[in-house]
């Protein structure tokens, strides 16, 4: 009886091995940011439009400077966590809507308006926020 119950706890043992690899891989997918091209950080000027900070990931808009006569475009930069931001000495009050920047990012490969926020210049303020969280700068894991 004893050697049935062992089977029992060496297949159990070994499906749950099996499925926190399989889960792990999902989690580190979820940070991949391969989406982004990091051979290219570029900046652009413009004003917050606005500011998302919600988990899992901060977004801001910003309407980019365009040339007179045309319409600025809206860009959408991705940012670390909001436990990760706060660490970084973000709050959720740090870009209010009408706020001139500079955003240093990685662009999005598919060539849309979207980049991976590296830092974030407030143009008034002469003051800067980086907005690499945990995975994107070698920071520990966001835990308290």
């Amino acid at each position: 009886m004893k050697k049935a119950s062992m089977t029992h706890a060496t297949r159990f043992f070994g499906a749950s091995i099996v499925g926190l690899v399989l889960l792990g891989g999902y989690a580190s997918a979820h940070h991949s940011t391969a989406m982004y091209d990091a051979t290219k950080p570029l900046t652009l000027r413009g004003v917050v439009k606005q500011f998302r900070w919600i988990n899992p990931h901060v977004f801001v808009f910003v309407s980019v400077e365009a040339p007179a006569g045309e319409e600025p475009p809206v860009w959408v930069f991705e940012a670390s966590s909001p436990g990760n931001l706060t660490r970084l000495g973000w709050s959720r009050q740090s870009l209010p809507a009408g706020e001139r920047v500079a955003v240093t990012f990685n662009p999005i490969r598919d060539g849309s308006n979207a980049g991976l926020c590296r830092k974030v210049d407030l143009l008034d303020k002469n003051m800067e926020l980086t907005c690499a969280g945990a995975v994107n700068a070698g920071e520990k894991a966001n835990l308290p």
